[in-house]
């Protein structure tokens, strides 16, 4: 069984929760829960799949303390690495920057030699532009408890399916 570490930035504990939640999901795993504002890289290098967490502030803007982690990030090396994004956004106040955070974090684990998992269809979703929509589908899992909160266990019992057969 490969070694899981859960990352997330929270501000207003909406990714906390989800973090939470994919946690409960995943217990066979025995995954660890890392808040980025520890701005620890420890889970980063001593694990093998990274589940990293993060919301959309304003237009195009990480979570503060991922902004804050960034640097440290640049700097890793997450070759072998296998990664999964979940993002939260706001569809109805910014829906042409939805889960913009996510799109970003992809793009630099990406960059930095990651395996991305994960992808889920923008279908069910009701925005105008993504940074996280790549090759017509997102980099990872959307969630949005500020416009659709009832969907949000569905949505990640469904994407922690999509994660088990690369766990």
């Amino acid at each position: 069984m490969k070694s899981i570490a859960i990352i997330y930035g929270s501000s207003t504990e909406h990714t906390k929760n989800a973090a939470e939640k994919i946690a409960a999901r995943l217990t066979d795993y025995n995954p660890s829960l890392s808040d980025i504002y520890n701005g620890d890289e420890e889970p980063f290098l001593s694990n093998e799949v990274l589940i990293l967490g993060v919301s959309t502030w304003g237009v195009q803007d990480l979570q503060d303390d991922w902004n804050d982690f960034f640097p440290k990030l640049e700097k890793l090396d997450l070759s072998g690495k296998t990664v999964a994004l979940f993002g939260m956004g706001d569809a109805s106040i910014y829906p042409s920057s939805f889960v913009d955070a996510m799109g970003i974090l992809y793009e630099i684990v990406s960059r930095k030699g990651a395996t991305i998992i994960g992808q889920v269809s923008p279908d069910g979703y009701d925005f105008e532009y993504s940074r996280a929509l790549v090759d017509g589908r997102f980099v990872g899992l959307p969630l949005d408890d500020d416009t659709e909160p009832e969907l949000t266990d569905e949505r990640i019992a469904a994407w922690v399916e999509i994660l088990k057969p690369h766990l």
